[in-house]
């Protein structure tokens, strides 16, 4: 790889860093989102399947065509590859005010409107409560948990 190479590569990660970090950068003592617990806990909520509505993957990966913020998975694959979690960490980040849950889109749009959520999302409210466990998980991420 040429010099040239080398400074695209970092210039990218400069430019690509999660919205997380630089949120966190610019308000000191505000959460910031954990990696290990996206890949270990949100990220296999993100791929679940759903009684009664479609995994969140079958709508928001590329190939879904909604809202893509998701990686596909790669055929016959039930989890991502390293790299493909990395680069879902960083889309999902976008969804989220770190430190604030109901102000997270991640977690307003697919709760029911009567416990908090959003009227938008038109793949259905997988979550009737903020006491879902699901939900929980993903609000704790959101709050600064650590796996």
């Amino acid at each position: 790889m040429g010099r040239a190479g080398l400074l695209l590569i970092v210039t990218l990660v400069l430019v690509l860093q999660p919205a997380a970090q630089r949120t966190a950068a610019q308000q000191p003592g505000a959460a910031t989102l954990d990696y290990e617990m996206f890949k270990t806990k949100v990220q296999p909520i993100l791929v679940a399947p759903r009684k009664g509505n479609a995994r969140c993957s079958a709508c928001h990966s590329v190939v879904g065509g909604g809202n893509s913020y998701l990686e596909p998975l790669p055929p016959g694959a039930t989890t991502y590859t390293e790299e493909q979690t990395r680069r879902n960490f960083e889309r999902v980040a976008r969804l989220v005010t770190p430190g604030e849950p109901l102000k997270s889109v991640l977690l307003r749009n697919p709760l029911a409107e009567e416990a908090g959520g959003s009227e938008w999302h038109g793949g259905g409210k997988h979550w009737h409560s903020q006491n879902d466990p699901e939900w929980q998980t993903l609000a704790a991420w959101v709050r600064g948990g650590r796996s």
